[in-house]
Order: structure tokens, then C-alpha cells, then sequence
């Protein structure tokens, strides 16, 4: 077998294999004799129809199945003589193929190059401060006072600022098209308002009604609607004013796990400083990763760059749909939004591959058990058993992957725990 080997770039080779044709025949005779045990050809008995008869009959076939057998074994060879590792299967292009002649074809491959993920200790790292302040407490009990909040009836006065109101409403365009819409909830103020529209209903009493045309300016976010005049005929059922409760030990104990507000605040004080001890550890890590990213010194194979661009735009696509919002009425712009995830894409390739590295490097391994607690984890959070999960995961060939991951996390604490960490930075 012949060979020649091109240097594309650092991470692109191509291959220019030639397969003897005394190989190619032997390899079409082998086709042909099975061919002609299975073929059922008029004028010849089963498992006697002469090889010439079945070449000529399954001309196509048999060059096919000789191609996909020869071309893999003859590509493997020469990717283990010269100790290549593909990161994807090789593209095969130019196959040549007649009997009595040598098989010939280039198979381009993705490669990555050996590199040195260098010394973990002259990574360096800071921490952000974790200090929860007074003032995110009371911010932070202020939004479970608000969210606390009740909608209780209002009498005895007209609508006024930040209340909520009861409609029927008839909406009639420019055109004369009209739709009515009943018992619509409004809370005046809501930036989603039409422009005007709040200072029509204050001062209207319940069971009054009212009539007015409110003007779109030119620059209103919603298109279809700038620079035009709507007509509103609106019919007041009911108000109701939003009732914060008083920051008391009663509203604490509301809350079902507290005997006073001071608990409460106790309590908070522990969650804030849980969430920001989490962001400062994300931070950290996000801060390495950058920084491992950086010991990339080749151009990274495409193949990997598309592939986490897609995972990404699937990723987004997937949370718009358990959103309950349809991707395709999103009107965001996919062209634009995929070329924005190149580059994050780049960064999070090239983050994987050191880290690759650095496990080989450091012979990290996964124990099975590891694998198992994983799986644990996956199941229960997706309300399926192990064993279920663990089944779909050899199917579809996730369970590489998991490993894959888990073997990153290693690596990521092992970079951690050599790195050097500097102190915090200032608040």
C-alpha cells in the first residue's frame, strides 16, 4: 500500500492512499463469490451463477461493499504507522475504483497536536469578596414582602396610581377592526400599558364607562402599532389595590419556618452568603478555564468549533421551548445569534482540550462508581430510574460523553488545587 502524507495545517492532514490492485481483485472476487451464493439470476441455479455473470449483474454493489471495506482497514493503518489520533471520522473524497486497477482516494482528518498544557502553578487566581452587606439583606427581604404581596377589593374611591383594575375593553384601529376582550386584569403603571392609557382611568369609579383614542408614537417598540390612533371603549368592574405586608415577626411567621423576624433575616443572611460563596467559586472557575483556553497556541479543528456552536444553539432552542416560547416566532435573528456563539464556542473547545490533556497528562480516571452516582443523580432529577437512564445512555452513546465530562471535573480540581490563588479582590 502507498501513502503520502500532507501537513494541511496543524490540525488538518490528508491522506493519499493507493491499495494494490492484486488486493482490490482478491477483495471483489471475495464480494462476488457471496453475490453469487445469494443471487437468484433466470437461467442459472441458485449458488451456481458464474462470477462474470455476477460482476456484470452487481457491478455497483460489489465496488461498493469493496470500498467500505477496503477504505477503513487501509485508513486506520495508516493513521496507527504514523500514530495519528482523528478527533472525527475522515472525509473520504476521490475514490477510484476498477477492477484490475489500484484503489485510490484522499481522506482529510481532524487532528489536535501535541502541546504542553504547561506548569498548573503559574495559573493565577482571585477570588472575589463574599461579604453579604446589610443593604442586600434588606433588599433581599423586601422582594419576599413584595412577592408576599395580596390583591384586596378597594371601595369607597375612585382608581388612583398602582392600582389594579377590572375591564371590559372594546379596541377599534384606524381601519374600524374591532375586538372586545372581558374581565381584563390591569395594574396601572405596567411599562406594557399603551402610552396614555393609565391617565384615562384614573379617577373612574366602578360600573362607569369611558371612551377615548390613545396615539402610537412613531418610535413605539411594537411596529405594527407606531404612529397610530386606537380607539378604547372601556367599562370599569373593579378595584383593587396590592397590599404589601408589614416587615414583622407575624410576617415571618407566616412564612411557615420562622418564630420572628429576626430568624428570617438570620436565615437570609445564610442563603446570600451560600449564593455568594457559589458565584465566587464560578467565578474562580470561569477565571481558569479562560486562562487554560489561552495555552491553545494552534488554530483549533473546525469540526470541534461547529460542533459546540450547535450544541449551543440547541441548548438555547431548547430552553425557548420549555419556556413555552416557539423558536421560530421568537423573532430573534439565528444567523446573527449562531455567529455570536463562535467565539465562546472557540473559548470552551479550546478549554476542553487542555483539559483533555492534563488528564492524560496526570493519568486521571473515573471509577465506575463515580459513573454510578452520576447516573443516580441524572435519574432522580429526571424522575426515571438508573437503570432506565443508564440503558438510554449505551444506546445513543452518552455514557463516553458522561465519562468525558467527569473526567474534565477531575482535571478542573486538580488545576484548582495547583493553581495559585492570590487574595481577594477588592470590594
Amino acid at each position: 500500500m502507498k501513502t503520502e502524507f500532507t501537513d494541511v495545517s496543524e490540525t488538518q492532514k490528508t491522506l493519499t492512499i493507493e491499495i494494490p490492485s492484486d488486493v482490490v481483485d482478491a477483495e471483489i472476487d471475495k464480494v462476488a463469490r457471496d453475490y453469487s451464493r445469494q443471487a437468484r439470476i433466470p437461467g442459472f441455479r441458485p449458488g451456481k451463477v458464474p462470477a462474470t455473470v455476477v460482476k456484470q449483474r452487481f457491478r455497483e454493489q460489489i465496488l461498493h461493499d469493496v470500498s467500505h471495506t477496503l477504505i477503513p482497514k487501509a485508513v486506520e493503518e495508516a493513521l496507527q504507522e504514523r500514530g495519528i489520533e482523528p478527533i472525527d471520522a475522515p472525509n473520504i473524497k476521490e475514490v477510484a475504483l476498477r477492477e484490475g486497477q489500484p484503489l485510490k482516494f484522499t481522506a482529510a482528518i481532524e487532528t489536535v497536536p501535541a502541546f504542553d498544557p504547561g506548569d498548573l502553578a503559574t495559573v493565577s487566581l482571585q477570588r472575589r469578596p463574599t461579604v453579604v452587606t446589610e443593604d442586600a439583606i434588606a433588599q433581599a427581604l423586601e422582594g419576599l414582602r413584595t412577592r408576599a404581596a395580596k390583591s384586596e377589593p378597594v371601595e369607597g374611591r375612585p382608581v388612583a396610581d398602582a392600582d389594579t383594575v377590572v375591564l371590559d375593553i372594546e379596541r377599534k384601529d384606524g381601519e374600524g377592526e374591532s375586538d372586545k376582550h372581558e374581565n381584563v386584569s390591569l395594574e396601572l403603571g405596567a411599562p406594557v400599558n399603551p402610552p396614555g392609557f393609565d391617565g384615562h382611568l384614573i379617577g373612574m369609579q366602578p360600573g362607569e364607562q369611558k371612551t377615548f383614542t390613545v396615539h402610537f408614537p412613531a418610535d413605539y417598540a411594537v411596529k405594527e402599532m407606531a404612529d397610530t390612533d386606537v380607539t378604547y371603549s372601556v367599562t370599569l368592574k373593579e378595584i383593587r389595590k396590592r397590599v404589601v405586608p408589614e416587615l414583622d415577626d407575624e410576617f415571618a411567621k407566616d412564612l411557615g419556618e420562622f418564630d420572628s423576624l429576626a430568624a428570617l433575616r438570620d436565615r437570609v443572611r445564610e442563603d446570600l452568603q451560600a449564593e455568594a460563596n457559589e458565584a465566587s467559586e464560578r467565578q474562580v472557575r470561569t477565571d481558569l478555564l479562560k486562562q487554560l483556553s489561552e495555552r491553545i497556541s494552534f488554530e483549533l479543528p473546525t469540526s470541534m468549533v461547529e460542533r459546540e456552536t450547535e450544541r449551543r444553539l440547541e441548548e438555547f432552542v431548547r430552553q425557548l421551548m420549555q419556556q413555552n416560547v416557539d423558536p421560530r416566532q421568537a423573532g430573534i435573528d439565528w444567523a446573527q445569534f449562531r455567529e455570536a456563539q463562535r467565539e465562546p464556542a472557540r473559548a470552551a473547545v479550546a478549554s476542553a482540550l487542555v483539559l483533555d490533556e492534563i488528564a492524560r497528562r496526570e493519568g486521571i480516571t473515573v471509577p465506575s462508581e463515580d459513573v454510578d452516582k452520576e447516573i443516580e443523580r441524572f435519574a432522580l432529577r429526571a424522575g426515571r430510574t438508573p437503570a432506565a437512564l443508564r440503558a438510554q445512555l449505551e444506546k445513543e452513546g452518552g455514557l463516553s460523553r458522561l465519562v468525558t465530562g467527569l473526567r474534565r471535573e477531575k482535571a478542573v480540581d486538580l488545576a484548582l488545587s495547583r493553581a495559585t490563588m492570590r487574595g481577594e479582590i477588592p470590594a
